[in-house]
């Protein structure tokens, strides 16, 4: 699924969509997906793949939006005990940290 992934946000970027591209870093207890695990974003918000199996993936792809505009890499952590988890819904007892960055 990886190799697909790349070559979607390959042709993305060909087609000149503005693309960011989203890696599970680090897990933590009960986590949703494995590290490696990969999200590609386009500038309009669309994407493919999965970080987090849904939960958090609202928060991923406007970082990936803002880092496609801004060229800025970031980390985000996402945890039961984080405030911002709960509101995006990972309750999944673990914690994950992703990094997201654009491509091109």
């Amino acid at each position: 699924m990886t190799e697909d992934l790349l070559q979607t946000a390959s042709d993305w970027s060909v087609q000149g969509r503005g693309v960011a591209i989203a890696t599970v870093i680090e897990t933590w207890g009960s986590s949703p997906r494995p590290v490696g695990s990969q999200l590609i974003i386009d500038k309009d918000g669309r994407f493919e793949g999965s970080v987090s199996g849904g939960c958090v993936e609202g928060a991923v792809i406007a970082e990936g939006q803002a880092a496609i505009e801004d060229g800025e890499p970031r980390v985000m952590s996402f945890g039961v005990s984080d405030e911002q988890a709960w509101s995006v819904g990972l309750a999944c007892g673990g914690t994950i940290k992703v990094y997201v960055e654009r491509l091109g």
